[in-house]
């Protein structure tokens, strides 16, 4: 008996070890968050004093004597709060993301160094005006004061990991934009998917699945069919995408329709949600610059917001910048590809991709007269061409001298419709639409950015690359893009629609999404009474799937086959189309919709289901009512007359997977159960048990189509309604009061899950509440407000 008490006071010593031990551990993470009021901070290159006053969320303003000293201070306050996400994204843009995770980052860093995104970053540094380049060097300054003068300890991450940051440096700054662009300009992997369709389906079918394919010449079709198993190769070897492209909201309404006879602007981009969000709110006051909105940790520059004299948002356009071509090897040369001049040598270099636990992986890139050759990316890629093609990507995002950052520098200072269309007359990409506001009350929109004109064709599939035809000719002059001041109407409004007419002399792309959001926004704003804020607000918290006034009639025009069914139908008939967390419509009608997907999609597409599935509704609406024969059997003798048997089946399959899943009774099933938002760390969301600590997880409103975004991975399996995708950030602009406008993030300032800013916004943004930025110096201080005082080394 003795020995097994001298063992269970072993045994209760080491845990009381691994207790103090864990004690320890978090005692020195919390260091990492340093305290929130009453500092002072002396620091080397400050010109003068900053002091930073902080809200109960965080949200700084800081007040400085100078621009330089306000972006040393953002800088500081960037790394404070972020330092782990800016690392996170120029680790990926520089290709080096293998030296954290091992051979899992791979794909991404294969990508990067192909397309040579912080070689460019690198060079545009250059291309910048001297105001830029200082602020990309003063923000770098007060970024790396953070980094080596914190004496605590770094994010979590950091530890996790096992590695420290690198000095910041202006490149790190710029990468940003770089990513961007890559994420929201993917037409390259549409073409890929395009062709692989087109090879599998026929055109005919094909045209279906994408209405504006246009016509296709034999030639094509016979080039894209050698071409498939390329292709399919160059799909499967592209990481995936970094997160979805399209879904924003903004709208503006001139003086004669607002109640204060002043113009409202309202802006909520729809990216991927994670904790923490991509964006930091801050406003920043000096003599010459006074801003407040949307940073981005890593970037000196506010990238929506207001100033003293007018207000922006931005929406992605869609535009068509990409363009892959299949270039012809030189049969008596591997080292050279055809021209429409001859034979012209590759250009080469070598990469050395760092592995963590692993072997250095060295990658030769090739690069044409298009771009760098992508069909390297997987050696044996080459061998499916019989070694006489390879792919290269047209990419106007590619081309030196992007001085994108020097047009957000200038656009953070202007003050007139001249004055901004000066400042968009710099920014190259990622594509937007931009809206405009300002105190005299103009309204505006223009859609600014080097966007190519081809010789021939539209970019819509691979090209031949050694004849020319369609190679690019210039990019759009800036005077013919897409641009309007003061419209009749008095409201400007785009949701990822088309931002031209059809009469538009250039080609911008197709890449719209489908008009729905576009059509409620103009609706409400037509709402009878003037518009406000306060409907602005509402507006972005709209639950109303316009999509379903179109699908919904037709899907439940079907007979039911028993009593589980006859209810859900009267359910659905019943609904008012709002996708209310708290209601079982929405749930039914999303598990229907997707099962019915599937079954009209998977089968003939087979393989490529995945990469073109979603919900469709616009090709769901014309296969119900002109083309019922993708509801049917490839292999039968005769199409379906209709697609009522498939409508029936799948809704019985999805009212006896929700019953099990929720039980039996249909009244209490809730789309907020599934329709949750993760709201996920990038790395500490897969560690067991710190995992489920730091879950910021919700169930939300909304749906894909709802202004309110709650798209979902439908793709996944095991949480097919996961809102992973939403406006990260909200705003509502007053030109009659800027103290009036209204900001929201969606998750908190802090990216550190110790901090009591790391999650502290989550329900405020789920339930449609806002913040100000507003207040001078003393009225912060008197609303108790913290203070941080940055203080120059004498």
């Amino acid at each position: 008996m003795r020995w097994l008490r001298r063992g269970a006071i072993a045994l209760a010593c080491l845990l009381l070890l691994l207790v103090v031990l864990a004690g320890a551990g978090l005692w020195w993470l919390r260091t990492g968050v340093p305290a929130e009021s009453g500092r002072t901070v002396v620091l080397d290159g400050l010109s003068g004093p900053v002091r930073i006053y902080r809200d109960g969320h965080g949200v700084p303003t800081i007040f400085a004597q100078s621009d330089g000293d306000a972006y040393f201070a953002l800088g500081y306050l960037h790394a404070r709060d972020r330092l782990w996400q800016m690392e996170m994204q120029r680790r990926i843009g520089a290709g080096r993301l293998s030296e954290l995770i091992g051979g899992a980052g791979l794909r991404f860093d294969k990508l990067m160094r192909t397309l040579g995104i912080y070689r460019l970053a690198e060079a545009d540094v250059a291309a910048q005006s001297p105001e830029m380049r200082s602020a990309l060097d003063r923000y770098a300054a007060g970024v790396n004061a953070w980094i080596d003068g914190h004496p605590g300890a770094l994010p979590p991450e950091f530890t996790l990991l096992w590695t420290r940051p690198e000095q910041w440096r202006p490149a790190d700054s710029l990468v940003w934009s770089k990513l961007m662009t890559l994420q929201l300009s993917a037409n390259y992997r549409d073409e890929i998917l395009r062709a692989q369709v087109i090879a599998r389906l026929g055109p005919e079918r094909a045209h279906t699945l994408f209405p504006d394919l246009g016509a296709l010449p034999p030639a094509t079709l016979s080039a894209l069919d050698r071409a498939a198993p390329m292709l399919t190769a160059l799909a499967e070897a592209l990481p995936p995408p970094l997160g979805p492209r399209t879904a924003s909201n903004e709208w503006v309404v001139g003086p004669s329709r607002t109640d204060t006879g002043a113009p409202i602007l309202a802006n909520d981009p729809h990216l991927g949600l994670s904790a923490p969000i991509l964006w930091y709110m801050a406003r920043i006051e000096t003599p010459t610059l006074s801003v407040a909105g949307a940073t981005v940790p890593g970037v000196p520059l506010t990238i929506l917001g207001q100033n003293r004299r007018i207000a922006w948002g931005f929406t992605t356009t869609g535009a068509d910048v990409q363009d892959l071509f299949l270039e012809t090897v030189d049969p008596a040369d591997p080292n050279r590809y055809r021209t429409p001049e001859g034979s012209a040598a590759f250009e080469t270099r070598s990469e050395t991709i760092a592995v963590s636990g692993g072997d250095p992986v060295t990658l030769t890139i090739r690069g044409t007269r298009h771009g760098p050759v992508l069909s390297d990316l997987d050696p044996g890629m080459a061998e499916l061409a019989g070694k006489d093609k390879v792919v290269a990507l047209a990419f106007a995002a590619l081309a030196p001298g992007d001085t994108s950052a020097d047009a957000l520098y200038r656009l953070n200072r202007a003050g007139t419709w001249p004055e901004f269309l000066a400042a968009m007359r710099y920014f190259r990409a990622p594509i937007q639409n931009v809206i405009y506001a300002d105190g005299d009350g103009n309204i505006g929109f223009l859609v600014p950015g080097a966007i190519p004109i081809r010789r021939s064709g539209n970019g819509k599939l691979p090209a031949d690359g050694a004849s020319g035809a369609q190679d690019w000719t210039g990019t759009i002059l800036f005077e013919a893009l897409p641009q309007a001041l003061n419209p009749p109407g008095g409201v400007i409004a785009n949701a990822n629609n088309a931002p031209a007419g059809p009469g538009y002399p250039h080609y911008l792309g197709d890449g719209y999404d489908e008009p729905y959001r576009a059509r409620r926004i103009v609706e409400l704003l037509d709402a009878d009474g003037p518009n406000t804020v306060a409907r602005s607000q509402a507006m972005q918290a709209d639950t109303l799937t316009t999509e379903a006034r179109d699908l919904l009639p037709l899907m439940t025009a079907i007979a039911p086959a028993d009593d589980r069914m006859a209810k859900a139908l009267a359910l659905l008939r019943g609904w008012d189309l709002r996708m209310d967390r708290n209601r079982p419509e929405p749930l039914v009608y999303m598990e229907w919709l997707r099962r019915f997907a599937h079954a009209v999609f998977d089968p003939p597409l087979g393989p490529l289901a995945e990469d073109y599935f979603g919900l469709h509704p616009a090709v769901l609406a014309t296969i119900l009512t002109r083309d019922p024969s993708w509801c049917g059997d490839a292999a039968a003798s005769a199409p379906p007359a209709d697609c009522t048997a498939l409508l029936r089946q799948t809704l019985g399959e999805a009212l006896a997977a929700l019953a099990q899943r929720h039980g039996a009774d249909i009244a209490a099933w809730r789309w907020g159960a599934e329709h949750i938002a993760p709201l996920s760390a990038q790395v500490l969301s897969r560690v067991p048990v710190i995992g489920g600590l730091t879950s910021l997880a919700i169930p939300t409103d909304g749906g894909p189509y709802t202004l309110n975004r709650g798209a979902t991975t439908i793709t996944n399996p095991e949480a097919p309604y996961a809102h992973t995708h939403g406006a990260g950030y909200r705003a509502v602009y007053d030109l009659a009061d800027r103290g009036r406008s209204r900001f929201m993030i969606a998750t908190g300032q802090s990216g550190n899950p110790l901090s009591p800013h790391w999650g502290d916004l989550v329900a405020d943004w789920r339930d449609g509440r806002y913040l100000t930025l507003s207040g001078g110096e003393a009225d912060l201080a008197a609303a108790g407000e913290s203070l941080t005082t940055l203080q120059p080394r004498q």
